[in-house]
């Protein structure tokens, strides 16, 4: 295969950009990767944290905003269990804000960590 690094391509060489990252998503909005943490989660706290964060709570920062839960998991990939799992982690999906403190709010009182945020690129 020929080598293309040198080729010019709008004012920049393929080389420029090869093997670079970008820290982006193919998604639309942002994708979040969201851990909440309590000792023996039920399947109630867990539906109460999930139907909070899909709805609603404010806007331009006064308030959570609506996301769509795009994934459950657990650090091992192992299924959920009510009452015995300490860790679930979210993928969520929106444009909006989100506040750790106003969900850890939350019944149950759940520890929430902010993992990763993934942006589209512009």
């Amino acid at each position: 295969m020929a080598d293309v690094t040198n080729l010019s391509v709008g004012g920049t060489t393929v080389g420029a950009n090869y093997k670079k990252h970008t820290i982006n998503t193919s998604d639309a909005g942002r994708t979040l990767i969201v851990k909440f943490s309590k000792t023996n989660i039920t399947d109630a706290e867990l539906n109460a944290w999930i139907n909070y964060l899909t709805l609603s709570h404010g806007s331009a920062g006064t308030g959570d905003s609506a996301f769509t839960v795009a994934g459950v998991g657990t650090a091992d990939g192992s299924a959920f269990v009510a009452g015995t799992t300490d860790v679930v982690f979210l993928r969520l999906q929106g444009t909006g804000d989100f506040t750790d403190a106003t969900v850890e709010a939350l019944t149950g009182s759940p520890t929430v960590d902010l993992i990763a945020v993934f942006t589209p690129a512009k």
